[in-house]
């Protein structure tokens, strides 16, 4: 903690209270107690024409507040994000249904007293169908 005091004080000193804002303060900090960061993977390969795809590109997300940027009030939350995520790409119970291609992005953005953390989450649905999608038909001899 000494060395984040002395940190401040240097970059107050040097440049005001400007400076001081653009400090990226949590990154001096130890990392929070409180930030999990599981994976779990399911592979399925996408290979045949044994699938359609429903929807793309559904996007979900959760913005979250920290004051002075490092002191978490709300935090963004992944499991809000996939429940959205969830929400718009009308998921079924029952249905062979599941997500492809991914993508979790956090970013914040900071502002002098507070920051602004955000975690999205993007994905595209398919289905699972039992006949494979009609092939092209082979061209006929001359």
């Amino acid at each position: 903690m000494p060395r984040v005091i002395l940190i401040l004080f240097v970059a107050l000193l040097g440049g005001g209270c400007a400076s001081v804002a653009t400090l990226p303060i949590s990154s001096l900090l130890p990392a929070a107690s409180s930030s999990v960061d599981i994976r779990s993977q399911t592979s399925v390969k996408l290979d045949k024409a044994n699938f359609i795809v429903i929807k793309t590109n559904v996007v979900g997300e959760c913005k979250g507040f920290a004051l002075l940027g490092f002191i978490g009030i709300s935090p963004a939350r992944f499991t809000m994000a996939m429940n959205q995520l969830y929400a718009k790409a009308e998921m079924q119970t029952g249905k062979p249904q599941s997500l492809a291609h991914v993508v979790v992005e956090r970013s914040s953005t900071y502002l002098f007293l507070f920051s602004i953390p955000k975690v999205s989450v993007r994905a595209d649905v398919v289905e699972f169908v039992t006949k494979p999608a009609a092939e092209p038909r082979p061209e006929p001899p001359p």
